[in-house]
């Protein structure tokens, strides 16, 4: 009998105080529509200056809620919405530049993650476009990296226009932020771009993008240190 309760006991012990696993913070959301530098024409008209974009992207795994933000390029003005779905639409101004991401959520945890972030036109009456800011491609923001044998960092990115007119590419590299001098006017094939640097400095650089209808947009600053 005494064995009996003995091994009852262990087996409580074992199985029956079994903790929980922790919850499982939420995957990245993989974005479907609008598409990655395009022009968007499927937007519903609203009125003379503004139609309804519809977006969509893939279900995440440990995923509870989804926030959609887009943000007009030209203006700076950011609208989200948060959604259990995967779809969502927002009121657009035709014929300007956007870009999306979508952050995903869990309610049993704190931690978020976003998406990829994509830009595209919302069709309108233009027929020339500026080019999308540059995306940057390395290095990533705020990452420390080491210089190579000859005390040199290698600056990429991705340029885009609709109208495949870049003509040319600034590249602006210093100590400052934002930074203030000139490294190298490139041209439209460009998209790297080897830098001198000093191990312990923290260096600042953006691109600019400009085309052949002299539009020009920028990167935004980024930022890397040196180790």
């Amino acid at each position: 009998m005494m064995r009996t309760v003995v091994l009852f006991i262990c087996f409580f012990a074992v199985f029956g105080c079994k903790k929980k696993d922790d919850p499982k913070p939420p995957e990245q959301a993989q974005l479907l529509f609008p598409d990655k530098n395009s022009e968007c024409t499927t937007g519903v008209d609203q009125d003379a200056t503004t139609s309804r974009v519809t977006f969509r992207w893939q279900r995440s795994d440990n995923t509870d809620s989804y926030e959609l933000r887009v943000t007009n390029i030209n203006t700076n003005t950011v609208q989200t919405i948060s959604t259990p779905n995967t779809t969502s639409s927002l009121p657009l101004l035709k014929g300007q530049p956007y870009s999306w991401l979508v952050r995903s959520r869990n309610n049993q945890v704190d931690n978020t993650i976003s998406s990829e972030t994509w830009s595209f036109y919302n069709s309108g009456s233009r027929t020339t476009f500026a080019p999308f800011p540059a995306e940057i491609l390395t290095p990533n923001m705020s990452e420390k990296v080491f210089k190579d044998i000859n005390n040199e960092v290698t600056l990429s990115w991705s340029a885009s226009d609709l109208d495949n007119d870049i003509e040319s590419i600034e590249v602006y590299f210093s100590e400052q932020n934002p930074p203030t001098d000139l490294e190298a006017t490139l041209s439209n094939s460009s998209s790297s771009l080897k830098v001198s640097v000093v191990s312990g400095t923290t260096y600042y650089w953006n691109v600019i993008t400009k085309d052949a209808e002299g539009n020009a947009t920028n990167s935004g600053v980024y930022t890397f240190s040196v180790l």
